[in-house]
């Protein structure tokens, strides 16, 4: 019978998986002041929209890209929308992510009376956060829980496809579970303080061990808690 996942055994999960690789700092990863860049905030979700769906090397080139050709945020959003699509394509869905950053730096001018910058989210509860975000089309959970956890440290789960992999092989999540539905479930079991180190470890395990395809089950934290085929 599976193990029932209480706040101690994710707790547990978290140390063994720090004992396999290393604790995880967040000021090192991603600096100890996220607001010391006036719309660093806006940067972390046009990159967060470029990722989806593509391959990191892809995002940093798409990122580099689109950040080269246009001085500012304003002149992204004013920008022919077949140019900027040409701009990141090397990001894949160019047409659709393209929309989706226009509509997104709308949102944050309207918002704010013309300056980009999602300042105001901080002084938002993390729900009201989250619905404000992904009101906006072609902004999931995923890319709000990234903004608002790397950015603001907001205590949301960011379920990438290494996330939800490890987490249903773990049977820390339903096998059937949807990614929003493994949202909420990480969401609701994962304690506030550990949803940023536990996301980049599960993310470390997927890449190193368990991954995809052919996965080496030969690990400690394999052997504690996966239930894949290999194991």
């Amino acid at each position: 019978m599976a193990q029932e996942w209480t706040e101690q055994r994710v707790r547990q999960l978290h140390d063994d998986l720090v004992s396999l690789y290393e604790p995880i700092d967040r000021e090192e990863t991603h600096g100890a002041d996220p607001e010391a860049e006036p719309g660093a905030g806006v940067r972390q979700l046009l990159t967060t929209i470029l990722s989806q769906n593509v391959a990191d090397e892809n995002t940093r080139r798409a990122s580099e890209s689109l950040f080269d050709t246009y001085e500012t945020y304003a002149d992204i959003e004013a920008a022919d929308q077949d140019e900027l699509a040409e701009t990141i394509r090397v990001a894949g869905l160019p047409d659709q992510k393209s929309a989706r950053i226009q509509r997104s730096l709308e949102a944050i001018r309207e918002e704010t009376g013309g300056a980009y910058s999602l300042a105001f989210l901080d002084a938002m509860g993390t729900d009201e956060a989250k619905d404000w975000l992904t009101e906006i089309k072609g902004v999931g959970p995923k890319t709000a829980s990234v903004v608002l956890n790397f950015h603001f440290g907001k205590p949301t789960m960011a379920v990438d496809t290494h996330v939800e992999r490890v987490s249903k092989r773990f049977g820390l999540v339903p096998e059937n579970a949807t990614n929003q539905r493994a949202h909420d479930v990480l969401g609701e079991r994962v304690p506030d303080e550990l949803t940023y180190p536990l996301h980049v470890l599960l993310i470390r395990h997927g890449r190193t061990y368990c991954t995809a395809r052919s996965p080496d089950c030969d690990n400690p934290v394999c052997d504690q808690y996966c239930g894949c085929e290999n194991c």
